[in-house]
């Protein structure tokens, strides 16, 4: 009876969205899942735009290949899936749609953001 009166509670709960709102672009590192369907926009934190010129980017970033070294803002690590990422940006290809954009580099020392937030 207890159970079954726990699950009717529990049913009553609204249930939340998947992804609460958008994040900081100066807070992301760990593991990062890049996604590219536009359906699945509602399911990503943020939306990003990969900038070919470092000067223009908000945030460089490096990749690492381990996700256990991702600890720092601008190390990430590209995650398998969706469900095992610390976060799921949406890649869009107009700038004007993105809420930040990165630019990959290839030294470590220089990942990191370029705003002052």
């Amino acid at each position: 009876m207890l159970s079954f009166v726990l699950s009717f509670l529990l049913a009553l709960i609204p249930a939340k969205s998947p992804v609460a709102g958008p994040v900081e672009p100066c807070k992301i590192y760990g593991s990062v899942y890049l996604e590219t369907d536009p359906a699945r926009r509602t399911y990503c934190h943020a939306t990003v735009y990969v900038e070919p010129e470092e000067a223009f980017a908000d945030m460089l970033v490096f990749k690492e290949n381990n996700r256990l070294f991702a600890d720092k803002v601008g190390l990430w690590a590209d995650a398998p899936a969706r469900d095992f990422a610390d976060y799921v940006l949406l890649v869009v290809t107009d700038r004007s749609r993105a809420d930040f954009s990165i630019h990959y580099t290839t030294v470590r020392s220089f990942a990191g953001c370029k705003t002052n937030n």
